[in-house]
């Protein structure tokens, strides 16, 4: 009884609040959105990319992005969540390495089903969050598994046979490049030219599910 009292005593000392029922709320939201972010980055994610190191990425932004929202939420601040939203996106932008435009799209599906998932109201019964969450684990499985089965990959090498990166030249740069690497390749673009070095960088694009070797991962 004397410590319920002395925690009484500080909670109004300080103007804190101990406990009330949005704590069953912010249990249940934060569980749902646990298992959505499961399904998407190690489900539907991983097994593709085989990115380990964007695993912990997803998880610490999706889980940061659900508590700062949800926490803006309880102060009812209409200026701090917009400042706060902005900010979460904003973060993308200072990054020190280029981030590919799948790794990006991943990165925004996170961040979107945990807003969701943490500003839902009274208004937004629990069905219509697991519709929300359902269909965007349904679709990125149907792009992902079933209309684009096929991942083109694409990598970034040096080549110093320059005389070759003539139009005229395609299909013999082309096989030249196939022999060295062991790709088969679907495609691939000429970026700079060096003359003094008698280098260009060439971009190659090949799908990893038809090479002998298939843990070639993006530049």
């Amino acid at each position: 009884m004397l410590p319920t009292i002395i925690l009484d005593s500080v909670a109004d000392f300080f103007g804190l609040t101990w406990f009330d029922q949005d704590f069953y709320t912010l249990l249940l939201r934060l569980g749902i959105n646990l298992i959505f972010m499961t399904i998407i980055i190690r489900y539907l994610y991983y097994p593709i990319t085989k990115r380990k190191d964007y695993l912990f990425t997803y998880y610490m932004i999706g889980l940061t992005t659900f508590f700062l929202c949800f926490g803006l939420k309880k102060l009812d601040i209409d200026t701090g969540m917009g400042l706060g939203l902005f900010a979460i996106f904003g973060i993308i932008r200072y990054r020190t390495d280029a981030i590919e435009i799948k790794e990006m799209t991943y990165l925004f599906i996170i961040i979107g089903v945990s807003v969701v998932n943490s500003l839902a109201s009274n208004k937004i019964s629990v069905a219509e969050m697991a519709v929300i969450n359902f269909t965007v684990v349904a679709v990125t499985y149907g792009l992902e598994y079933m209309w684009l089965v096929k991942h083109l990959t694409r990598k970034t090498i040096v080549y110093e046979r320059i005389d070759l990166i003539v139009p005229d030249k395609y299909e013999e740069m082309k096989a030249d490049i196939e022999k060295r690497t062991g790709l088969a390749l679907k495609r691939f673009e000429v970026g700079k030219i060096d003359f003094l070095d008698d280098t260009a960088q060439v971009r190659i694009f090949y799908y990893a599910e038809e090479q002998a070797m298939s843990d070639y991962h993006n530049d």
